[in-house]
């Protein structure tokens, strides 16, 4: 096994919880009804087209067309991103900062509309921490697709072999083995920890 030189963090979560649900179970109340709209209306397929780069202006204008009656909830879903957003994983966070205290080379690449990371940044002062980030929509790419961990790699000048990567999605763990990285699946810190010292990273 190469020895890791880099990690690679992602960040929702990972880093910071994420769950839509928190805003809309406040406005769509019906259990139901909620799962219509998240199914049929605001889908993670319309979302993720947000953190490949499409504007929440764009985004809202083609739901809006197609669901006139539900106009006010798709223009509630980045109105009211930051109660998605609510809190960090301190116990996940102190471990990327010590693995940053104690001199590892730590970034991070994220699927993340390029708008609500300003703002996730400026909330989370640890996301300023890393060398450096990849987001998907100031890129125009998302993961798992191979291209997003390449460019990544060339950006930071990761040895791709040397480099470990830590997300909560199994695709995107793929993803990253794919483009010849190292990769665990996050499933919370204490794993996390025992993970990295399978690869002889103290946490």
């Amino acid at each position: 096994m190469t020895e890791i030189r880099h990690i690679v963090f992602d960040i929702g979560k990972v880093l910071i919880h994420y769950d839509p649900d928190l805003p809309f179970s406040r406005l769509i109340p019906d259990a139901g009804k909620r799962k219509w709209f998240f199914d049929n209306v605001c889908t993670s397929a319309w979302n993720i087209e947000q953190d490949r780069g499409r504007t929440w202006e764009d985004a809202e204008a083609l739901l809006i067309a197609a669901h006139p009656g539900h106009t006010e909830n798709i223009r509630n879903f980045r109105r009211h991103w930051h109660e998605m957003v609510p809190h960090a994983y301190d116990d996940s966070v102190a471990v990327m900062e010590g693995l940053i205290d104690a001199g590892r080379d730590v970034t991070m690449l994220t699927n993340f509309a390029a708008d609500t990371f300003v703002e996730a940044r400026r909330r989370f002062a640890f996301l300023n921490r890393p060398r450096g980030v990849t987001v998907s929509g100031e890129v125009g790419l998302i993961k798992p697709d191979r291209a997003i961990y390449d460019r990544h790699a060339q950006a930071f000048d990761l040895d791709p072999a040397a480099t470990l990567f830590i997300d909560d999605s199994r695709n995107n763990v793929d993803g990253a083995r794919a483009a010849g990285w190292q990769a665990v699946l996050f499933t919370d810190a204490a794993t996390l920890k025992s993970d990295l010292k399978t690869f002889g990273i103290a946490a």
